[in-house]
């Protein structure tokens, strides 16, 4: 196993890859050797490792983006530092070196003919991060699908190699329930034939996708492929064929799904590409049929939204959020929030925040839905909105909801 001592000293910065790209071993004993080294700052994204919270060394600090997956855990014990950030700054701040990157850590695919190694299904920020690190060490995982879209790795660019044959992590997400479905249901009606989509992640996400089995020539340009995006793919729904730009690809940086999704990847009409161009402001302006969809913890009356903080944890970020619902509300087609009307028994449509956290601001947001309906609130003003939004939350916080309008 590699000795981290040789490549990391007390103060320095460690990233590594998200969600399925983790490199689990590498990570692993880093955290057991981390003792010996001293303090040091550490940068992942969504992460399904479930022993962070309970094995991290406490001279180990965690950085992030937010709190997505185990990061939550970390969070609700106060040992993570969130970075509030639109997804499409975190590659200059890996150039200006405002985020660790002294050592990259990385998974990628079984080097080709040529020596060279992918970054399968994790390009995402790494491909972006990895330029302004000098040491990159690899598990390179027989079971790490090879790419295409970025660059190819030579081996004479990581310090240190391990060889691996696992599993890639598969998305731990629940099935979408009847609720999930209710809304997919209103907001596939907001898609038309030959849009460009975007579609957050979780649940909700999944029961969009599959809400949308009825279109035609749906093209993507999104964060991440998914199982449900899979399947659109098979019943011939996501074509691209009328995207202005990429026709006829998928472009996304990274894939959470399952086993199947993994092994399919390479045949798929896909590109994967670093977080400064999926995410950047002067591609997504290209892309006029653009809609984006994605997700909420809290609206408050004048459309503003939080999908950052839950009764004081982080439970998810600020993400591509913002840099898709701005670029469809300017100069796409459509920016949609879906949220649940209802969480923990307490209505998620609100006068006012209760975490205190605006992630997307109201002159972004098009369009609110729930189970209860849809709030278009392009044009409208402040009072009207609130109207808007009162009526599609659930019925029996309405009233105190109405009463509460006055003070909008």
């Amino acid at each position: 196993m590699i000795d981290f001592g040789k490549f990391l000293s007390q103060g320095d910065g460690v990233w590594w890859g998200q969600a399925a790209a983790e490199a689990r071993p590498l990570v692993d004993t880093l955290i057991l050797q981390n003792p010996r080294i001293g303090p040091i700052r550490t940068f992942t994204g969504l992460s399904w490792n479930d022993q962070l919270a309970v094995t991290i060394p406490g001279r180990m600090s965690m950085v992030s983006y937010g709190g997505l997956g185990e990061l939550s855990e970390l969070s609700r014990s106060g040992r993570l530092d969130v970075v509030p950030c639109h997804y499409s700054a975190l590659p200059r701040m890996f150039a200006e070196r405002r985020l660790p990157c002294d050592v990259g850590l990385m998974q990628v695919s079984p080097p080709d003919k040529d020596g060279k190694c992918s970054l399968g299904i994790g390009v995402d920020y790494v491909a972006d991060a990895m330029r302004h690190t000098p040491i990159l060490i690899a598990e390179i995982n027989q079971r790490m699908p090879s790419t295409v879209g970025t660059m190819r790795i030579p081996l004479d660019r990581f310090a240190a190699t391990i060889s691996t044959d696992r599993p890639l992590a598969e998305d731990p997400s629940r099935a979408p329930g009847a609720t999930e479905q209710r809304i997919a249901a209103r907001v596939a009606e907001l898609i038309d034939d030959g849009d460009t989509v975007q579609i957050g992640v979780g649940s909700l996400g999944a029961a969009v996708l599959d809400a949308l089995t009825g279109h035609q020539d749906l093209g993507f340009h999104t964060g991440m492929i998914t199982d449900g995006l899979l399947r659109l793919v098979d019943k011939g729904v996501a074509t691209g064929s009328r995207k202005q730009i990429d026709p006829g690809l998928i472009v996304a940086g990274t894939a959470l799904g399952s086993a199947e999704l993994y092994q399919r990847v390479p045949d798929l009409p896909a590109r994967f590409l670093p977080t400064s161009y999926t995410h950047s402001p002067q591609v997504l302006s290209q892309l006029h049929s653009l809609v984006s969809v994605n997700f909420a913890v809290e609206v408050d009356l004048t459309g503003q939204v939080g999908a950052e903080v839950s009764r004081g944890v982080y439970v998810g970020a600020v993400g591509g959020q913002v840099d898709f619902t701005r670029a469809a509300a300017l100069t796409g087609k459509r920016s949609v929030i879906a949220v649940r009307a209802t969480s923990g028994g307490q209505s998620t449509i609100k006068a006012s925040l209760d975490g205190g956290v605006v992630t997307t601001s109201r002159s972004d947001v098009d369009t609110v839905v729930t189970e209860y309906g849809v709030a278009h609130l392009r044009g409208c003003s402040l009072r009207e909105r609130a109207r808007r939004l009162v009526a599609i939350a659930a019925p029996e916080f309405r009233d105190q909801l109405d009463q509460q309008r006055s003070t909008v």
